[in-house]
């Protein structure tokens, strides 16, 4: 408001004072372009050396703390993984083939689609251990992981159940169709014969299969597998006796 008794020109002279010294007074800055750390309200121009070293020393823990967070997470990823894996073989262990087959129970339950799961039972493993040493014994359960992995699909599973056993989930896969697979997976370990120390060591596997409905309980489900498997074993010795 004009001063009583002042002229218009020195009323507007007043008023422009007012603004440049608004314009530069404690709050200039604060929401012009160049903010400090990328925080809005925080203009580097705004702020003392002091208080301007304090800040870029906090910038700098927080990009510590994130660098330390994200490698913190490729840890935990890293042992989760280590968790899942056979301590021998290239594939899942059994609790992690448990906790797959308890997923696809509940997917088939809930979509209706067909899955099966094949137990594999290696033959011979003893003769192998006894003639040729554990060494060679770990190396054949090696290579009948590794024909397993190498010949199913993405979206199926293989782990080692303990031993010389193996199961492999297939999904979207009904009674006729697993046994199919499970005869060509058998197929395949039989014609990779184990090349150990110049010596070719021949391989083969029992299966039997289970197709469930999406009410099983997994372990009644590798069980039902498993008894497929010991059928399909003593039918095969009684032939050849």
């Amino acid at each position: 408001m004009p001063r009583r008794g002042a002229s218009p020109a020195s009323a507007g002279a007043d008023t422009s004072r007012r603004r440049r010294v608004g314009d530069n007074g404690p709050g200039a800055g604060l929401g012009e372009p160049g903010l400090l750390l990328g925080i809005p309200g925080i203009s580097e121009d705004a702020l003392s050396p002091e208080l301007r070293d304090g800040v870029t020393r906090l910038a700098a823990e927080r990009d510590r703390l994130r660098d330390e967070l994200a490698r913190a997470r490729s840890r935990i990823v890293s042992l989760e993984r280590l968790a899942d894996e056979d301590a021998l073989t290239p594939v899942a262990n059994r609790r992690a083939f448990v906790r797959q087959l308890t997923r696809m129970i509940a997917f088939t339950h809930r979509y209706g689609v067909p899955a099966s799961v094949v137990y594999f039972d290696i033959n011979n493993m003893k003769q192998i251990n006894d003639a040729h040493g554990h060494p060679a014994g770990d190396a054949a359960l090696r290579h009948v992981a590794t024909v397993l992995r190498d010949n199913i699909r993405s979206s199926d599973v293989v782990g080692r159940l303990g031993g010389d056993e193996f199961g492999v989930i297939l999904a979207q896969t009904d009674e006729a169709q697993a046994h199919a697979k499970a005869a060509a997976l058998a197929a395949a370990i039989a014609e990779a014969p184990l090349r150990w120390e110049g010596l070719t060591l021949p391989l083969s596997a029992a299966y039997g299969i289970y197709a469930f409905s999406g009410t099983d309980d997994p372990q009644q489900a590798i069980e039902a597998a498993d008894r497929a498997m010991y059928r399909q074993k003593r039918a095969t010795l009684h032939a050849g006796a």
